[in-house]
């Protein structure tokens, strides 16, 4: 077989890139002499993460539409012609095997021109309710991968295989790096630690929380890693003021902040639920109410009837949260619970089991 090309679109937030990323490193560890090519919109974060994890990318003058009108809006139409005609030239050059798309905007004219030119592809759902892209290409994909049941109302039910979300490889094992992890965040081990998780930039809503909260973790004697993203880090970092409560403007080793983590509070954006159902930690889930379709409410909602976390909602948590919290800190029936089902959710083979479906439509169309 000669070699391989890949071209693989996902961008506007981690959430489509990482996966798209973990995919192309599979895919590299088993053809490592195949080409890739990444595809995204121009002046959007995977035109900084991609060239970071080693791989060349090209941007497209793509962006979404607006819920009101707006001078965005009314260029469209342009965006989306230039995109259909620059994806169609570099389709053209690089001469793909298979096209893979994670979802966002620039996945949609690039995966739409492979479609007409007969290129198989691949495209990857991450959360429990269809993006707006990935619905737009579903009738032509070759293949639909998901991580959520029931996705048959957005997707030909025949083209759905069930493989779950790609995440990182480092958080398998994590009970092995609980002492490095404690070393590393130089924790006292005989108190519990709470990870706190708002996504890179940060969730403003969860940081004001938290600040609100500082005392009450202080009283029951916790240990707190706090990321509050880029955004909001030089806002809070004053209020570390001991190693009990720690505050990050970032985590790099998320391996180890997981290895140590007792009860973790995160959003509940579709890679954050795939990575914390093979954590396997007790959970607060306080979903974004400022996204699509209300989807991460529709991601933690598949978790709690399954009794797998606790869901808060933006608008009830500063009268919630500290009962809930408490609760939860005490009551270890309720966390082994908790830690018991979420595992069950778990699909840590998910970015394996998406390149097998890719190998098929290699093997298909040789």
């Amino acid at each position: 077989m000669s070699n391989l090309k890949f071209i693989l679109s996902g961008g506007g937030t981690g959430g489509h890139i990482y996966p798209a990323i973990a995919i192309a490193n599979e895919l590299k560890n088993r053809y490592p002499d195949a080409e890739f090519l990444f595809v995204g919109a121009k002046d959007r974060m995977e035109m900084e993460k991609v060239p970071n994890a080693g791989y060349n990318i090209k941007g497209l003058w793509i962006s979404g539409i607006q819920r009101k009108l707006t001078f965005t809006n009314l260029m469209f139409p342009f965006k989306l012609l230039s995109s259909l005609w620059k994806s169609r030239s570099i389709i053209k050059r690089f001469k793909p095997d298979v096209v893979i798309g994670t979802g966002g905007f620039a996945s949609g004219p690039l995966l739409k021109m492979a479609n007409s030119k007969n290129i198989p592809t691949l495209i990857q759902e991450q959360n429990s309710y269809a993006g707006i892209t990935n619905k737009w290409l579903a009738d032509k994909a070759n293949k639909i991968c998901v991580a959520y049941d029931h996705m048959e109302k957005y997707f030909p039910a025949e083209k759905i295989i069930k493989t779950g979300n790609p995440v990182r490889q480092d958080i398998k094992d994590l009970d092995s790096k609980r002492a490095e992890g404690i070393d590393h965040f130089e924790l006292d081990e005989t108190r519990k630690t709470v990870l706190v998780l708002g996504g890179s930039l940060g969730a403003k809503r969860i940081n004001e929380l938290i600040a609100n909260h500082a005392k009450d973790f202080e009283e029951t004697g916790v240990n707190v890693i706090w990321q509050t993203g880029k955004l909001y880090y030089e806002q809070y970092k004053t209020l570390e003021e001991n190693k009990r409560l720690q505050v990050k403007e970032y985590i790099n080793r998320m391996d180890l902040a997981y290895s140590v983590a007792d009860i973790i509070i995160s959003r509940a954006g579709a890679g954050s639920v795939s990575e914390l159902c093979i954590v396997g930690k007790p959970v607060i889930l306080i979903p974004s109410p400022n996204v699509a379709e209300n989807h991460q409410m529709k991601n933690a909602m598949a978790l709690a009837v399954e009794e797998a976390c606790l869901i808060m909602k933006e608008s009830e948590m500063e009268e919630q949260f500290k009962r809930q919290f408490i609760n939860l800190l005490e009551d270890e029936a309720m966390q082994a619970k908790l830690s018991e089902n979420i595992k069950k959710l778990a699909r840590p083979n998910a970015t394996i089991d998406i390149v097998n479906e890719i190998e098929q439509l290699i093997n298909h169309s040789a």
